[in-house]
């Protein structure tokens, strides 16, 4: 099936949990005690669930990165560098044209250049509307 005959039940934002609404006051009076006497027994025990976390990971071992070469290999750095022979290449031609047919290069629309053969044409570019 593809997204757009999905209903509008399916979406990729607005995933925020919306307030819960109870079947009756006597549930929302049983989830507000349920809720308090969780939060005095973690008081009881001393953790806080944000202090749990703050120290759980500020008791977590410190992650290491060591860049070192696995068994078997060394990490020498005396091996030379190949020797090719040391030519250089020439410089190269710079391509000119010359030619009689072309007179030039027009501008015609934005930024296209169009090759010129005559003068007509020229005269012609030089008219067109923009």
């Amino acid at each position: 099936m593809t997204m757009h005959l999905e209903g509008p039940w399916l979406t990729t934002i607005g995933k925020k949990k919306s307030k819960q609404k109870f079947a009756s006051a006597e549930h929302a009076r049983k989830a507000r005690e349920l809720e308090e006497s969780w939060k005095e027994l973690l008081k009881a025990q001393g953790v806080e669930a944000e202090d749990r976390r703050r120290r759980r990971a500020m008791s977590a071992e410190p992650l290491s990165y060591t860049l070192s070469a696995p068994p078997g290999r060394s990490t020498t750095h005396h091996i030379p560098s190949l020797v090719t022979g040391g030519t250089h290449s020439t410089a190269r031609v710079e391509k000119v044209y010359t030619g009689t047919k072309i007179l030039g290069i027009g501008t015609m629309h934005k930024s296209n250049a169009v090759p010129v053969f005559s003068d007509e044409e020229a005269h012609a570019i030089a008219h067109m509307r923009r």
